[in-house]
């Protein structure tokens, strides 16, 4: 748990001085995900993934009904690590490696566990990067979710002196042996009038790309709803009043609320991805705020082979902007700044790349 304050009752949370390498974190709280908790994450991001909201296309493909939508778990066991990881974090900066594993089902409970795998001190020395990982179980210990991510946060004491630098080299992308492939799928029976989509995992090609069309504006009751959904009580998100002095002077939306409302706008286009079964790496490349509009393309990276004749993984890379549309104006990834250093467009809010399970044409 957190570091405690005087009175040793409630927690103040953990500063970066608290992350020694190799030091475990037991995340309190485990969480029951219900049918409710579904039905709530599809008004808050209008997510039409089938998969995830009708029972009967799910059983017709093998499991036991309507799947807990990806990332609904991983924002759920994200939530479980916020009090004793990211209280006090600055910025969530990115993830890696992330594999989700066995399927959840509405009543399936998850818990958290995490371990710090290395820091990196600013050079001015009043904060610094932490890097952990994170694993997710069910309630029968069976592991839903691992990854890794890092985040800014601020020392306790400025003073304190500096520490060695041991940041993790964290892997360009999961392997293919590494993706699961839940035990139970059958494609035999799936219906492409349930997704109304047209394309196959062959019809995907390297180098092309996706202009998902929709946009979708961030309310504020909305992104406050989502972070108590999955009881991210991060400060960036919710202390509008300890915010007031701060460098955005407002709450930032959560970037994995982003993420979430991106691949929902993503399913125009890439209806048939089935699950998403990695998390290659990805940047919050500029905060969100509410009143924005997102707006999401796609670029085909690599169609992976998985040993099977029914389905392929798909390697993707999805871009989200705020108040930009890059199917109608021109939006780059990157600029140059006035120091002739690159970096990422002042619209561009997220770079996600991730890998998806996707169904060949029938033969």
């Amino acid at each position: 748990m957190g570091e405690v304050t005087a009175n040793r009752k409630a927690t103040a949370g953990n500063y970066f001085e608290h992350f020694a390498s190799g030091r475990e974190f037991t995340h309190a709280v485990p969480r029951t995900l219900t049918e409710g908790d579904c039905a709530l994450y599809i008004a808050l991001t209008a997510d039409r993934h089938p998969l995830h909201c009708d029972a009967e296309f799910a059983r017709s493909l093998g499991f036991e009904r309507e799947t807990v939508n990806d990332l609904l778990v991983f924002h759920t066991v994200f939530g479980k690590t916020v009090p004793d990881l990211s209280l006090n974090a600055i910025a969530n900066l990115g993830y890696a490696d992330a594999r989700f594993g066995v399927p959840v089902y509405p009543g399936d409970t998850l818990s958290a566990r995490s371990t710090v795998l290395g820091r990196r001190e600013s050079t001015r020395g009043d904060t610094g990067v932490v890097w952990v990982r994170t694993v997710g179980r069910n309630q029968r210990g069976d592991e839903v979710l691992s990854y890794i991510r890092w985040f800014l946060v601020a020392k306790l004491d400025p003073a304190t002196p500096a520490v060695a630098d041991d940041a993790p080299q964290t892997p360009a992308a999961v392997a293919p042996a590494q993706l699961v492939v839940p035990a139970q799928l059958d494609l035999s029976r799936f219906a492409p009038l349930v997704t109304g989509g047209r394309a196959w995992w062959a019809d995907y090609a390297p180098g092309e790309r996706i202009h998902h069309v929709e946009g979708m504006a961030v309310e504020e009751a909305e992104h406050q709803m989502a972070a108590r959904l999955y009881q991210n009580v991060a400060r960036a998100h919710f202390n509008a009043y300890a915010l007031k002095d701060s460098r955005f002077g407002r709450r930032v939306v959560y970037g994995g609320h982003v993420i979430s409302i991106a691949r929902a706008l993503a399913f125009n286009g890439c209806e048939h991805a089935l699950r998403v079964l990695a998390v290659n790496g990805g940047t919050h490349s500029n905060p969100t705020f509410a009143g924005d509009t997102l707006f999401a393309w796609t670029d085909v990276l690599e169609r992976i082979e998985l040993g099977r004749d029914d389905a392929g993984a798909l390697r993707l890379r999805l871009v989200a902007t705020k108040n930009r549309d890059p199917a109608t104006e021109e939006t780059p990834l990157m600029e140059t700044d006035a120091g002739g250093r690159e970096r990422y467009h002042p619209s561009v809010v997220l770079d996600l790349d991730y890998t998806v399970l996707m169904p060949k044409a029938p033969r």
